[in-house]
């Protein structure tokens, strides 16, 4: 191979490299997910997803914190939710005797404030929405 072949390989190969690099740095999903509060480890169903009726709300909260869920503006009663709290998961689910009975078809705004049950305050909160089928 000629001095020439080799330089056109190698400027290629680092084209091919850099394009490579671009377009990680371009597509990588961390730029554009969003951050969660440092006392809230996930929850579901996650903001703008489309979901079935019986989905379950689900937010895992750091041990150690108390939530207000409201759904749809209407506060949800603490003796309707589901707690863990060795893990601090809590769940709730519509149903027969609760305050809202199923999911209605459409657009539900989910809104959750928390704070510390014990110790130093330290008060948040976290708003989504997601659509029934």
């Amino acid at each position: 191979m000629s001095r020439t072949r080799y330089r056109v390989v190698f400027t290629l190969l680092g084209i091919a490299l850099a394009a490579v690099i671009v377009l990680a740095v371009v597509l990588s999903p961390s730029g554009r997910e969003t951050k969660l509060p440092a006392a809230v480890d996930s929850y579901a169903p996650v903001d703008g997803a489309t979901v079935l009726r019986q989905t379950q709300l689900v937010i895992d909260m750091a041990p150690g914190y108390d939530i207000d869920l409201v759904v749809d503006g209407v506060a949800i009663p603490d003796a309707e939710i589901d707690v863990i709290p060795e893990t601090g998961r809590f769940t709730w689910t519509p149903g027969p005797d609760k305050t809202l009975a199923e999911w209605a078809p459409g657009l539900h705004a989910i809104a959750v404030d928390w704070d510390r049950s014990s110790g130093l305050p330290d008060p948040g909160s976290l708003r989504w929405s997601f659509r029934v089928q």
